[in-house]
């Protein structure tokens, strides 16, 4: 057991802010090994959740930070919701190696078709939460390029295939087995050399709008203090004014981070006044807040160079316990509320994914904070867009891992759609990022300030962006279903072979 969770801890340092890949598949392939290592039945289980327990409790270590904001009340809260977190996403792996030991045959093929099945379902499962997949350990490297043909899940399998490979060129009891070997390292020297044929080479950025990101650097305990509120929108004000620098176009779209609006829509005209005349010519997308009668929203608006509300877009996948509280009615026995949560039954969805069209600039799709995470929602976008635009508030992640995979994450829809990316965050990092996940320009985490960068154009429609996960689904689908009938058949001849 503790072998095995260290062997998920090893393959965490794929991750950010550590990017070590080499390690990360290095404990791949030595998943692999412990789990042909490992006796059937409930040692294959525990062997796969004490993996995923090692991998997912290290690499979203930063989940305690939202609970510490508020020590006094809801930090008894932060152990149980690491652990929580950790085991029950490790729920998904020890299913994984269950089903596969099960398999007839070929053992560490039926875990390469269970485990990606399994980082397919916890994407969707109970709203879903496809935070740190495997495939993202290539992002520092050329592989990462692979998503623009098959996405996130396509390149989880072809991983997973690959670490397989080499396991099975490791047996434990002999010497290393050549062929396997020679098939793993071609395999994995594709994967890069179609990785670099997939990059696509630094756009020329002249004549290209000018965008500023806006980071006023507003740490979460201190954001919603009355005494500070002034100071803060005050900081963003200033930001938005400051004069391009020498030399530099003036920018035409100016973006502020989530909530970064200290009052409810309906009852802003004074600021959006303010933000306005602070603008000049420029268009300024917000996140602000808004209330219609019955139910609040997280949203996003833009208001036109001239200062009126041209679109409102509200934030649709909600976090939970976050932004909503599943079975409130239970939770609200214990005062547990969310974290985030403006009225008692925290926020209300929006209809769904949308396209904002920005004078001068192009459709965007926009993105409010945890919806970057998801492929599904940014491909739910009714038509193509020119770029994609997240606003999010990472103060709630604290200082280390968080802000930095999430901004893996933006990088990582970047390129599975061939758009651009815009990103303002709160506390950082806030970002312009191209079409094949370079980082142009940021504004490093913890700093307040602006960044004033030429939009990257996007790039051609990727296949990823046409065809979504369709093909890898149908083929998870059949495979596992394989995977079951070839078991079944299995118990049934059992008997017949031992009478």
């Amino acid at each position: 057991m503790p072998l095995a969770v260290g062997t998920g801890v090893v393959m965490a340092l794929g991750m950010a802010p550590y990017d070590l890949w080499y390690l990360a598949f290095a404990g791949l392939i030595a998943a692999f090994w412990l789990f042909m290592a490992a006796p059937r039945g409930l040692y294959a289980i525990g062997t796969g959740w004490a993996i995923g327990l090692g991998y997912f409790g290290f690499s979203l270590g930063w989940i305690v930070e939202p609970f510490m904001v508020d020590v006094a009340t809801t930090g008894w809260m932060a152990p149980f919701a690491l652990l929580g977190m950790a085991g029950g996403l490790a729920l998904f792996w020890a299913m994984a190696f269950w089903m596969a030991a099960h398999a007839p045959t070929r053992l560490r093929m039926a875990l390469v078709i269970a485990w990606s099945g399994a980082e397919l379902a916890r994407a969707f499962v109970f709203t879903g939460f496809p935070w740190a997949l495997i495939s993202y350990l290539w992002l520092p490297v050329a592989p990462i390029q692979w998503v623009s043909l098959i996405g996130p899940h396509g390149l989880n399998l072809l991983t997973l295939a690959i670490a397989a490979l080499f396991a099975r060129a490791i047996p434990r009891n002999s010497g290393i087995r050549l062929l396997p070997a020679v098939l793993g390292t071609s395999a994995l020297l594709s994967l890069f050399v179609v990785g670099f044929a997939l990059t696509a080479p630094p756009a020329d950025l002249s004549n290209r709008p000018i965008v500023r990101l806006i980071q006023p650097n507003a740490a979460q305990h201190q954001k919603w203090d009355p005494d500070l509120i002034p100071m803060f929108f005050q900081r963003q004000l200033n930001l938005t004014e400051a004069p391009a620098k020498s030399g530099q176009p003036d920018p035409a779209l100016i973006v502020w981070p989530e909530t970064s609006v200290p009052n409810l829509l309906h009852r802003s005209g004074t600021e959006l006044g303010l933000i306005a005349h602070a603008a000049g010519p420029a268009q300024v997308v917000i996140g602000i807040q808004r209330f219609d009668g019955r139910d609040y929203f997280n949203s996003l608006a833009h208001l036109g160079a001239d200062g009126t509300l041209k679109a409102v877009y509200d934030k649709h996948h909600l976090v939970p316990f976050g932004e909503y509280m599943p079975a409130e009615a239970l939770f609200r026995r214990w005062n547990i509320l969310g974290l985030a949560s403006r009225a008692e039954g925290g926020y209300a969805p929006g209809p769904g994914p949308e396209i904002m069209h920005l004078q001068g600039i192009g459709a965007a799709v926009p993105l409010i904070c945890y919806e970057a995470v998801f492929p599904q929602d940014v491909r739910g976008a009714p038509g193509r867009a020119d770029l994609l635009m997240q606003i999010t508030n990472d103060a709630w992640f604290g200082e280390w891992s968080g802000p930095y995979q999430h901004l893996a994450q933006a990088r990582m829809r970047a390129i599975e759609m061939g758009l651009p990316m815009l990103r303002a965050a709160n506390t950082g990092v806030s970002a312009v990022i191209d079409g094949s996940g370079r980082i142009i320009n940021q504004l490093s985490l913890g700093q307040s300030g602006f960044i004033d960068t030429p939009l990257p154009p996007p790039l051609p429609e990727t296949i990823y962006a046409k065809i979504g996960d369709l093909p890898v689904v149908g083929l998870l689908f059949l495979s596992i279903l394989g995977l079951i009938v070839s078991a079944r058949i299995k118990r049934v001849d059992a008997p017949a072979r031992t009478t």
